[in-house]
C-alpha cells in the first residue's frame, strides 16, 4: 500500500478557503476556528511540498499549484456529498446498518441473506464496508464486525470463532502435506499473522517465503480455492469453503491468530441489532446453513 492519504479535513479546509479566498470565511462555513483552518491548509502544503495560497493583507490568492489542485478536490468532495445524500434519503423505518469488511460480507453475510430475509422480511439492511481501524467505530452502524487485535478493536466486542491461522489449498492441487512449500504460497499482508509468525508458532523446520501477497484474508481464501496456491489464512474466513469442500486443510499445524474478527452490537441504539446478532452467531458457529 502506498503512502497514507492526508486527512479529509485538510482537503475540506483547502476547498472552502479557495472558494471564500479567506481562512476566516472558510472557518465560519466549516464551524472551525480561523487558526484551525489555516493550520489544516498549512499541513496540506507541507505534505505536498507546494504553496497553495499566496497570503495577502486582505485575503488569499490561489497559487498555480492551488488552481491545479482545486478542481479534483472539489469533484471528490462533491462525490462524497452525493453519496451522503443517497444514504440519507428515504425512510429509516426497520433499517439496520451493518459495518464490516468486504471479506466477511462475502463469506458470511451475502451467502445467507436469502434465508435471513425469509425469516425476517420486514428488516431492511444497509451494509457498509470498512477497511481501516479508524472506521470501526461508525456512529451510524448498529452492528459491526471489526478485524484486528483485541487491543485495537476496542471494548464491548466478542471474538468470533474459529480463530486460528491455518494452511489451506484447493483439493485440485493434491498438495503433499510434507512438501507444500513447493507450491506458490499466499499471504494476507497488513495483519500480524503471516508465514513467518506461523513458522515460529508451529516450529516449522524449513524457511518458507510467500510468493503472492494480497490485502485481505478473503482474497487469500478465494485465490486458494481457485488453485492459485497454498494460503495461510483465517480459519474463520476459510470455514465456509472447508465445509463445502472447495478447500482442504493442509495438516501442517495451526497457530493462534493475533488478529481476528470481533462482533460489536449496539442493542440500545436499534432493537433489530439483536436479531441480526443471533442470526450471525448461529451462522458462524455452523448451526445455521
Amino acid at each position: 500500500m502506498g503512502r497514507k492519504m492526508p486527512p479529509l479535513t485538510w482537503f475540506r479546509a483547502f476547498e472552502a478557503s479557495a472558494r471564500c479566498l479567506s481562512f476566516t470565511g472558510a472557518a465560519d462555513e466549516l464551524g472551525l476556528t480561523q487558526s484551525a483552518v489555516s493550520q489544516h491548509v498549512r499541513s496540506l502544503e507541507l505534505r505536498f511540498g507546494v504553496v497553495l495560497f499566496h497570503r495577502k493583507s486582505r485575503g488569499l490568492a490561489l497559487s498555480d499549484d492551488g488552481r491545479r489542485l482545486l478542481p479534483d478536490v472539489s469533484k471528490a468532495l462533491g462525490s462524497l456529498a452525493a453519496v451522503s445524500q443517497a444514504f440519507d434519503a428515504g425512510s429509516q423505518r426497520n433499517m439496520l446498518t451493518v459495518a464490516t469488511s468486504v471479506s466477511f460480507s462475502q463469506w458470511y453475510i451475502a451467502p445467507g441473506l436469502r434465508e435471513f430475509w425469509e425469516a425476517h422480511p420486514d428488516i431492511r439492511l444497509r451494509i457498509v464496508n470498512t477497511t481501516w481501524p479508524d472506521e470501526f467505530h461508525m456512529p451510524l452502524a448498529d452492528v459491526e464486525v471489526r478485524f484486528g487485535s483485541e487491543a485495537l478493536v476496542g471494548k464491548g466486542a466478542q471474538r468470533l470463532l474459529p480463530d486460528q491461522s491455518v494452511v489451506v489449498a484447493s483439493p485440485s492441487l493434491a498438495v503433499d502435506p510434507n512438501a507444500f512449500g513447493e507450491q506458490s504460497l499466499i499471504e494476507a499482508v497488513g495483519t500480524s499473522d503471516g508465514w513467518k509468525n506461523w513458522m515460529q508458532q508451529v516450529d516449522y523446520p524449513d524457511v518458507l517465503e510467500p510468493d503472492v501477497f494480497v490485502d485481505s484474508h478473503g482474497l487469500a481464501v478465494d485465490l486458494a480455492r481457485r488453485g492459485v496456491g497454498v494460503a495461510l489464512t483465517s480459519s474463520l474466513l476459510a470455514k465456509p469453503c472447508l465445509d463445502d469442500g472447495s478447500l482442504v486443510l493442509i495438516p501442517a499445524g495451526s497457530a493462534p491468530s493475533v488478529d481476528g474478527y470481533f462482533l460489536a452490537v449496539k442493542r440500545d441504539q436499534n432493537p433489530l441489532a439483536q436479531i441480526f446478532e443471533e442470526w450471525l452467531l448461529a451462522r458462524v458457529s455452523g448451526h445455521l446453513v
